[in-house]
């Protein structure tokens, strides 16, 4: 009889498989909706949180409440931040994609209305809006994917903070292990097909190669659920070419 594989391991949710929750601050979201005016804000201090790659910025309202959204580029302690859909189109400012200018760099945008913010969070990352239509705001992601959101949608103008964080080498697997762990992420991640036959469904065998189909049913036993788990499609997607000929 055989271990127990890592992705049974890993399912169980052993205290070894899960986030670190100490050294979190809070959850970073946008306030509460402001459908009309504008609202200010001081940036009160810019901090680190623990498996984030951007840093925060702790935003203080005039009610003496807190919250805590990915810091710009730019943005500096005791800086005003404007938000609403009449807030100037300035780095730092949170605005309604209806109220920001077509071209503009953008980040934390919101997936829906007052969900507080999901997409481009990444340290040094913005997506661009790319045009506005009646069915809402075309924006054009890091990715090069464009997608269509609704007009209500917060974002915040500019860059997000930490651009350089990908430019300085780990050096040694054992500071990018800790950096892995603190996002809650498994590092290193051994290839199925190079372990032995004893480890894992797809090991062993004098090359490495799966030895089996890579495609699993929704239904299998934990200790084969490896690979493609019900796919829809398996294989190369091929597009059929027209031949024009041309007379």
């Amino acid at each position: 009889m055989g271990k127990r594989i890592l992705q049974q391991r890993a399912g169980k949710g052993g205290i070894q498989f899960r986030a670190r929750t100490k050294g979190k601050i809070a959850p970073s979201r946008y306030p509460n909706y402001v459908s009309e005016g504008k609202e200010k804000a001081i940036v009160t201090s810019i901090l680190d949180e623990r498996g984030r790659s951007a840093p925060l910025m702790q935003l203080c309202y005039d009610g003496g409440s807190y919250t805590y959204v990915p810091a710009v580029a730019g943005v500096y302690v005791g800086k005003e931040i404007s938000m609403g859909p009449d807030a100037e189109p300035q780095v730092g400012n949170i605005l309604p994609l209806a109220s920001i200018p077509e071209g503009t760099r953008i980040c934390n945008i919101e997936l829906r209305p007052g969900d507080g913010g999901r997409l481009v969070r990444a340290s040094g990352t913005s997506a661009i809006l790319f045009s506005k239509t009646e069915g809402g705001a075309l924006v054009k992601l890091p990715s090069g994917k464009s997608i269509l959101l609704d007009g209500r949608c917060r974002a915040t103008i500019g860059e997000v903070a930490g651009a350089g964080r990908k430019e300085k080498p780990f050096l040694k697997a054992g500071t990018r292990h800790h950096a892995m762990r603190a996002a809650g992420r498994v590092y290193p991640r051994v290839r199925g097909v190079a372990m032995a036959a004893v480890y894992h469904p797809f090991g062993g065998g004098r090359h490495q190669h799966p030895g089996k189909s890579t495609s699993t049913a929704r239904n299998t036993p934990p200790g084969r659920k490896v690979g493609l788990i019900a796919p829809r499609k398996t294989g190369r997607k091929r597009i059929a070419r027209a031949v024009v000929e041309v007379k």
